[in-house]
C-alpha cells in the first residue's frame, strides 16, 4: 500500500515519511529475529501449513488497520506484520518453490514466483486503484465517500481481503509434503547453522540481497517522486506506482527465462549494471526535467531491480546449499540480507523530510545507486568464486 499509494497514506493516518520509515524499521527488527528461527521451522514443518496460517493472521492485521487506528496501533499491527509474513511464511514459501524448480529450472520457479507476487500485486494494486480514483476526485485527500469510508479505506479492505483469501488457496491448493527426513531429524539444527556459515559464497550471497533490497525498498518512492517532482496528481502517481507492480511481473518472469537460458550471476551483474547507472542519471539531475526521459529512466531502474530480486534465490545450487538446508540457508541469508527493512524506511523518510521536494529524492536514488555498485562489485566475485570452483563444501 505505501508503494502505491504513499502520499494518501500519510496523509490519512497523519504521519511524516520519517514516522512511516519507523513504521518499518519496527516490521524490520521483528522480521530479522523472525528469519532465523523461521528458517529452521520451514525445514522441520510443511510449507503448505505454515503459509496458509501467516496468510490468515497477517489480514487481521489489516482488517485492524482498515479501522484507522492511531500510530501506537499502527507499530504492534507492524510488529505482528513481521511476525507473520517472516516466522511462518518466508523460509517456508522459497523452501517449496526451490522443491518446486528441481535441479534444472530454479531460474523459472524463482521467476515465476516473483512474476506470481507481482502479477497478484499489481492485479490487487490495479482494483485498489480504480477503487480509490472511482471515490476519489482531485480535491478529495481528505475527505470521505458518501458511506462515511475514506476511500483509502477501501484499498485496505481490498488487500485484507485477498490476503485472507490467498491462505485458503494455500491450504487447498498446495500439496502438504514433508521435509526431507535429513532435515526433519538432524540431530541439532546448531551444527546446521554451523555449516552454513562455513560457506563465503553464502555471505556473498547475503551481500548481494542487501544491496538488492534496498532498490526493492527504494521503488517506494517512485508514486512520492511523481507527486513531489513531476506534479502528477495523487490518482496519477498511484498509477505509476501499480504500473511499477505490472512491470515487475512481467520482468520476475522474463528473468527467470533468461536466467535458465543463459547464466543466473551473469543476469545478476548485468541488472546491478542497470540500477547505478540510471539511479545515477537521477541522482545526480542529468535528465533536465525531460518528462519523457525521467519515465523511460524509472522504467529501466525497475527493470534492474525487479530482475535482480527475482533470481537471487535462484543461485543457492551455485552457493553450494543443499536441498535439506534450504529453510535455514534462506534464514541466515535473509537475517543479513533483508535488513533494510530496518535502515532504508527511516533513511529515506529522514532524506525527504530534510531535503523537500527534487534534492531529497535524489539523495533516495544515489543511496540506490551506491548500493546497487557494491552488489555488482559483490555479484563479480561471487562469479569468479563460482567459476575457480573454491567454494566450501559441506559434508
Amino acid at each position: 500500500m505505501a508503494r502505491v499509494f504513499r502520499p494518501t497514506l500519510l496523509a490519512v493516518f497523519g504521519i511524516t515519511n520519517t514516522e512511516l520509515g519507523f513504521f518499518f524499521t519496527i516490521y524490520g527488527i521483528v522480521a530479522i529475529v523472525s528469519y532465523i528461527f523461521g528458517g529452521t521451522l520451514a525445514d522441520r514443518f510443511a510449507a503448505r501449513n505454515l503459509m496458509a496460517i501467516a496468510l490468515w493472521l497477517t489480514s487481521i492485521g489489516g482488517m485492524i488497520m482498515f479501522l484507522l487506528p492511531s500510530s501506537g496501533i499502527m507499530k504492534v499491527i507492524y510488529a505482528f506484520w513481521g511476525f507473520t509474513s517472516i516466522f511462518l511464511f518466508w523460509a517456508a514459501l522459497i523452501r517449496a518453490t526451490r522443491e518446486w524448480g528441481g535441479s534444472d529450472f530454479q531460474g523459472r520457479a524463482f521467476g515465476w514466483l516473483e512474476g506470481g507476487r507481482g502479477g497478484t500485486a499489481a492485479l490487487t494494486g490495479t482494483v485498489a486503484f480504480v477503487l480509490f480514483s472511482r471515490f476519489s476526485t482531485d480535491t478529495s485527500a481528505g475527505f470521505t465517500a458518501s458511506n462515511g469510508i475514506h476511500p483509502f479505506q477501501m484499498v485496505i479492505l481490498v488487500f485484507s481481503s485477498l490476503t485472507f483469501i490467498s491462505g485458503l488457496l494455500v491450504w487447498y491448493l498446495v500439496p502438504k509434503t514433508s521435509p526431507d527426513l535429513e532435515s526433519k531429524y538432524a540431530r541439532e539444527s546448531f551444527q546446521r547453522v554451523v555449516k552454513i556459515l562455513r560457506l563465503p559464497s553464502v555471505w556473498m550471497l547475503a551481500i548481494i540481497i542487501v544491496c538488492a533490497y534496498v532498490g526493492y525498498k527504494s521503488t517506494d518512492d517512485f508514486s512520492l517522486y511523481a507527486r513531489e517532482v513531476l506534479g502528477f496528481s495523487e490518482a496519477d502517481a498511484a498509477g505509476i506506482g501499480t504500473a511499477a507492480l505490472w512491470l515487475r511481473a512481467f520482468v520476475a518472469i522474463l528473468a527467470g527465462y533468461l536466467a535458465d537460458r543463459f547464466n543466473r550471476v551473469k543476469l545478476i551483474i548485468v541488472c546491478f549494471g542497470i540500477t547505478a547507472g540510471c539511479g545515477l542519471l537521477v541522482g545526480m539531475g542529468l535528465l533536465d526535467q525531460i518528462l519523457g526521459l525521467i519515465l523511460l529512466n524509472l522504467t529501466l531502474t525497475a527493470l534492474g531491480i525487479y530482475g535482480v530480486r527475482a533470481i537471487y534465490f535462484a543461485i543457492m545450487r551455485e552457493a553450494k546449499i543443499p536441498l535439506g538446508y534450504t529453510g535455514t540457508a534462506v534464514g541466515i541469508v535473509s537475517f543479513v540480507g533483508f535488513t533494510p527493512d530496518i535502515f532504508m524506511g527511516p533513511w529515506m523518510g529522514h532524506l525527504l523530510d530534510m531535503h523537500p521536494g527534487e534534492p531529497g529524492h535524489q539523495y533516495v536514488f544515489l543511496v540506490l545507486s551506491l548500493f546497487a555498485i557494491i552488489g555488482l562489485a559483490t555479484s563479480f566475485v561471487f562469479r569468479w568464486y563460482e567459476r575457480e570452483d573454491r567454494r566450501v563444501l559441506i559434508t
